[in-house]
């Protein structure tokens, strides 16, 4: 039997915001058409509120991750979180090796509860600042449901991740180099990863500043 490496996989971020933007206008679409979500009257303070809450509810997505994988075998002590807005990515980073559940559960975590299942009770309550955040987010899930597709035919594979929060390795005695992942992009192999990082949470000074702008703008909305 061929001897288990590492494979490493970094995410194309030109596809992947690509896949996001598709995601946000067809539910906008879908939103518009069934429910007339456009037509909201105080248009200035609903966006406000959405500026102010989008940063809590994208962490709330990192949450989930991390959750999702505690409960299917990581241990906490090697999950961390990161916000690198300048590379497009906050992210929850899990330094072990997981199996294919506890990664495929990580993936749909965000998606599904705070993503499909707020968008129903936003649409069925009539909340449209929960409809809108709950978009964003599933636009947000553009590269969770891009490595869970090109994840799910793959067998005998352990996952896991390590300083580059836009890269993961997967660890198999199979040959995934000649694997063809849409959106992730093949770039090496190793026998073992270099993981020297293990801060509980990294917010790089780019990120700082963006979301200084995101509340700035999200105040000015609300109460100008």
């Amino acid at each position: 039997m061929k001897k288990k490496k590492y494979y490493l996989f970094e995410m194309n971020m030109t596809v992947l915001n690509i896949v996001s933007l598709i995601l946000f206008f067809v539910m906008i679409a879908i939103t518009v058409l069934f429910h007339k979500m456009g037509i909201i009257h105080n248009w200035n303070y609903s966006l406000g509120i959405v500026f102010i809450l989008l940063i809590p509810y994208l962490i709330l997505h990192e949450l989930l991750h991390s959750l999702a994988y505690v409960l299917h075998g990581a241990d906490f002590k090697k999950v961390t979180y990161g916000a690198h807005l300048e590379k497009g990515v906050l992210c929850c980073l899990c330094k072990q090796n997981v199996n294919k559940r506890c990664i495929m559960t990580s993936l749909l975590y965000p998606f599904i509860i705070i993503g499909v299942i707020t968008y129903i009770l936003g649409i069925l309550f009539d909340f449209p600042i929960l409809t809108a955040l709950s978009i964003i987010n599933i636009s947000g899930c553009a590269g969770d449901l891009v490595m869970f597709m090109g994840f799910l035919p793959l067998k005998n594979f352990e996952y896991s991740e390590f300083d580059d929060p836009t890269s993961f390795g997967l660890y198999s005695n199979e040959d995934l180099s000649k694997k063809k992942l849409f959106g992730l992009k093949y770039v090496d192999s190793t026998t073992k990863l270099d993981i020297r990082d293990f801060k509980k949470v990294t917010i790089s000074k780019s990120s700082i500043i963006y979301f200084v702008v995101i509340i700035l703008v999200g105040l000015l909305y609300t109460f100008l």
